[in-house]
């Protein structure tokens, strides 16, 4: 339906856009406060060097840090190019769901479960710990709307028993071949939070999209490891990636993979 008028495509478009950066704004200062054992509603947000509460010209998404020339107005601390980026990647992740979703309440709930797997990776990056909170988050709002899809009679038939097996799919092979791992090489492997999180988007993507996410998460850890250069990488960040990834593209990829042994 979106797309069936240019001037309606960009307009909803640019919403998303708005949305997405409003949000991960939000998102980035949350996550911060977590990650620093701040309270969530611990008062206005204030910059991490001086601590001087900020004003609306310092809180506007992506155009402050441009206007600020990427310093604090108070101290003239360099602000961490985090912020922006973090605004910028959740406003682009709300147009790619609107734009694959249309207007439907799947593209809402794409666009949670974005903000979700945006706020455990800044944390994740930041201590390389996944907080509880956003898991139970992530299947608070994936109980919500599959109540809906139920109650509004759009749920597809077996619907529930896929989420449900892709969970414990994910969650719980990998939680059983991490602890053969660790029992064999006497390592630790996949921490308890990437295996709970792996729980939780296999709610969303199901088993056979949940194996794909598995797979492009893999190659994505690997891939921050060469470009990090560091020894401890957070596994969250492409946990989320590649679930994200899956939720958009997973299902047109797994039906590509089947279709060349038919």
């Amino acid at each position: 339906m979106m797309r069936e008028s240019t001037f309606l495509t960009v307009y909803i478009l640019t919403v998303a856009a708005v949305l997405g950066a409003v949000f991960g704004s939000f998102i980035n200062c949350m996550a911060w406060r977590i990650a620093h054992g701040e309270k969530i509603s611990g008062g206005r947000s204030h910059c991490a060097v001086c601590g001087h509460t900020l004003g609306a010209l310092d809180l506007i998404p992506v155009f402050s840090y441009l206007f600020l020339w990427g310093r604090c107005r108070y101290c003239g601390e360099k602000i961490s190019f985090r912020y922006p980026a973090t605004e910028l990647a959740l406003a682009l992740a709300f147009m790619l769901c609107a734009w694959h979703f249309d207007l439907t309440w799947t593209a809402l709930e794409a666009m949670g479960l974005a903000c979700i797997l945006l706020g455990l990776s800044l944390v994740d990056l930041e201590i390389y710990e996944i907080p509880d909170r956003f898991i139970l988050a992530g299947i608070l709002w994936w109980g919500i709307w599959t109540l809906q899809s139920y109650l509004s009679g759009q749920a597809q038939e077996g619907a529930l028993i896929r989420s449900l097996l892709g969970g414990l799919a994910l969650g719980g092979g990998l939680l059983v071949l991490s602890l053969i791992f660790d029992k064999v090489t006497g390592k630790e492997g996949l921490g308890g939070g990437d295996i709970k999180l792996f729980f939780m988007v296999g709610l969303y993507l199901g088993p056979a999209v949940g194996l794909f996410s598995l797979i492009i998460a893999c190659f994505t850890g690997i891939l921050f490891v060469i470009l990090l250069h560091q020894e401890k990488i957070p596994f969250g960040p492409a946990i989320s990636l590649a679930s994200f990834i899956g939720l958009l593209w997973g299902n047109q990829a797994v039906d590509w993979y089947l279709g060349l042994f038919i």
